[in-house]
């Protein structure tokens, strides 16, 4: 099984694949390999549980993944502060980058504005 695919498939809209493969999780089997492999499951699977209880918009896959999230919690928390820990900093990373985006193409626009003298009538063509 792999996980990384059921990561994915847990975002996707159509509700019915979404629900089936979070209703794995209450096989007892596929509960056991989990947890005999959740150092490596949890880590690619985590930024998608977390995307699911903030914003999927069924009521059913956001239930099942709050689920999902207690069972790793009770499961193995040292492992789970520490994802959490990895996905809170690439969130704020995340965040950060995409503020320096904003504020480099503001520059770029002022600058272009200010080159222009604020006029902007002529046509410019940047070459590489």
């Amino acid at each position: 099984m792999g996980f990384a695919l059921c990561s994915y498939v847990y975002l996707i809209n159509p509700i019915q694949v979404a629900e089936r493969a979070l209703f794995l999780w209450n096989n007892e089997h596929i509960v056991g390999l989990i947890a005999q492999n959740r150092s490596v499951i949890l880590p690619i699977i985590y930024p998608t549980l977390e995307k699911n209880i903030q914003s999927h918009w069924n009521q059913a896959v956001h239930g099942l993944t709050t689920n999902i999230k207690k069972m790793f919690m009770e499961m193995d928390p040292e492992l789970f502060e520490e994802c959490q820990r990895q996905y809170e900093e690439k969130q704020a990373k995340s965040k950060e980058v995409e503020e320096q985006r904003q504020y480099t193409w503001k520059r770029l626009a002022e600058a272009a504005a200010e080159r222009d003298g604020g006029g902007g009538e002529e046509d410019h063509m940047i070459t590489s």
